[in-house]
């Protein structure tokens, strides 16, 4: 079964999880934890055991299935969820025919069967739906997407497929590990500076995309099976018409970063930050400066800056020289030098 950290995901935390931990611990308190960029979802799991609430956000509807299927407040059968993955093990890839998802991705991202299987089950889980409890179809579909991206034949995203003349059928639709029906996780896909004017916690955390990659392109695939909308598709990795664009990932990002900062109703802010702005990749260079980080975070608060060597992934050949993690922790309100 997989557990929430089960996946490739560029820029995850998982890594940093202790170090985060000890740091927050030891300079915030609060029972209100407000992960205002979840990515994949590990900090706030992560967090959840010292806090009374957690808040949970990202724009990626991927990752929303995924917090409400590991994270959600909804009840689930286990029987059910068993009985659905001994059926889908069971599907011949060799009886079926070609579909929207073989047709587009067989052969490149997925090997034809595989493709055809995944295929296959996101129409039987569609179809399934209205017989299910909503945790248990997020559930179901978390598990397709985990099952799908362990296979993938990518170096960690979808920004393009491998080029092999012959990929192995590896496909297995395995079940995630959910928590217990729990009421202490809210979970929402909004713009974040617009849900930071709505919400109020006593620690945010932030990590927000600084480069100019763009998740939703970087994850289209991984959007594309769970939106099951079935759009068209361009390119030579075989994306749909661009949509769900961050602002971070703009030059503007320095802008909207200071507006999110201004706009938090919390005690402490907690940002980490990477220092990818010397990359030799323009792709991956930093939106955002430390310095301007630092002083955005200055005008709200007393900011303290911590560092920690760190072996980033980035999924790709980006070449990084003294790659460092930092983690600035602000104290809104308390004036620097108090």
């Amino acid at each position: 079964m997989y557990n929430i950290s089960n996946r490739r995901y560029t820029g995850s935390k998982y890594k940093l999880l202790d170090w985060i931990e000890e740091l927050v611990l030891e300079n915030c308190d609060g029972e209100i934890f407000f992960d205002v960029f979840a990515g994949t979802g590990v900090v706030s799991a992560h967090m959840s055991k010292h806090y009374k609430k957690i808040i949970m956000n990202d724009f990626l509807y991927s990752n929303e299935i995924i917090y409400k299927a590991f994270l959600g407040s909804g009840e689930y059968d286990e029987t059910v969820i068993e009985k659905y993955r001994e059926q889908f093990q069971k599907i011949n890839p060799n009886r079926l025919k070609d579909n929207y998802f073989s047709k587009n991705f067989g052969g490149k991202y997925f090997s034809d069967n595989d493709a055809k299987l995944i295929g296959k089950i996101r129409e039987e889980i569609k179809v399934l739906k209205r017989s299910l409890s909503d945790r248990e179809y997020c559930i179901l579909l978390a598990s397709l997407v985990y099952s799908m991206d362990k296979v993938a034949n990518t170096v960690g995203h979808y920004d393009a497929y491998r080029k092999i003349n012959n990929i192995e059928d590896r496909f297995v639709y395995e079940l995630i590990r959910p928590e217990k029906p729990s009421e202490k996780f809210t979970i929402y896909r909004k713009d974040a500076n617009k849900l930071v004017r709505k919400v109020k916690a006593d620690i945010a955390f932030i990590d927000p995309p600084y480069n100019s990659r763009q998740y939703s392109r970087f994850y289209h695939v991984l959007e594309n099976v769970v939106q099951w909308k079935k759009p068209q598709l361009q390119g030579a990795a075989l994306k749909p018409q661009a949509e769900n664009m961050s602002e971070y990932c703009r030059s503007s990002a320095p802008q909207v970063f200071a507006d999110l900062i201004k706009h938090i109703d919390v005690k402490y802010i907690v940002v980490t930050y990477n220092n990818t702005y010397n990359s030799k990749s323009s792709s991956s260079k930093n939106k955002i400066t430390l310095g301007e980080i630092k002083d955005i975070l200055s005008s709200k608060g007393q900011t303290t800056i911590y560092e920690k060597k760190h072996q980033y992934f980035n999924a790709g050949k980006t070449e990084f020289d003294d790659h460092k993690e930092f983690v600035f922790i602000t104290k809104v309100g308390v004036k620097n030098g108090k």
